[in-house]
């Protein structure tokens, strides 16, 4: 998945010369705590709701420039998410500027990676739920649980694994509508899962 797909377009920005009053106004218009802010087409900063309140009983009278992150960390609409992500935590920031052919065209931030995570894994889906299970000797994959799934009529709308930090072992879990948890579970038991939870 890639940025492009993910951020926030066209994004709104503020010039340097714009006041931090008009920029709070754009920025709780939108309901969104960061700007990038442009000049003649070329990014020249960031602006957050933190660098805003630094400047509180003066907004009138500070100018973006003055007040803005200058060149920031930006990414291009084919970074992956992935990396996006990486960046956004290395740096401990929660937005970054999209760039193509130097121009700003969308800004990529922690809501949209979240809103992201939530589709991949079909949590996002209304009335599923999440069957985390623990393969053992006599078990089968992740692809034969999904398959166990489909042949009691649940829809699987999402899989993935992951490692608890306090086990050597993975988990994987399917995410699924359309059948109840009871019944899904007592499926996969039936065919050497263990069913750790459900959710």
């Amino acid at each position: 998945m890639v940025v492009r797909h993910r951020m926030t377009q066209p994004p709104v920005t503020v010039s340097p010369q714009d006041t931090l009053a008009t920029a709070q106004e754009k920025m709780t218009a939108g309901h969104f705590r960061r700007v990038p802010v442009v000049q003649d087409g070329v990014l020249v900063g960031i602006l957050t709701d933190r660098d805003i309140r630094r400047h509180v009983g003066v907004e009138e009278r500070t100018r973006v420039g003055a007040a803005m992150t200058e060149t920031p960390l930006s990414v291009s609409p084919q970074t992956t998410v992935e990396e996006a992500v990486q960046l956004m935590l290395k740096h401990q920031i929660s937005g970054l500027p999209v760039l193509e052919n130097g121009k700003v065209v969308g800004i990529i931030t922690t809501s949209d990676v979240l809103h992201a995570f939530l589709e991949m894994t079909g949590a996002s889906a209304p009335e599923s739920v999440r069957i985390d299970l623990l393969q053992t000797e006599k078990g089968g994959d992740l692809a034969t649980a999904a398959a166990i799934i489909n042949e009691i009529g649940g829809e699987v709308l999402g899989v993935g694994t992951y490692r608890e930090p306090w086990s050597e072992q993975s988990v994987f879990y399917v995410r699924l509508r359309g059948v109840d948890a009871a019944t899904a579970s007592a499926a996969l038991q039936n065919k050497g899962y263990t069913v750790l939870s459900t959710h």
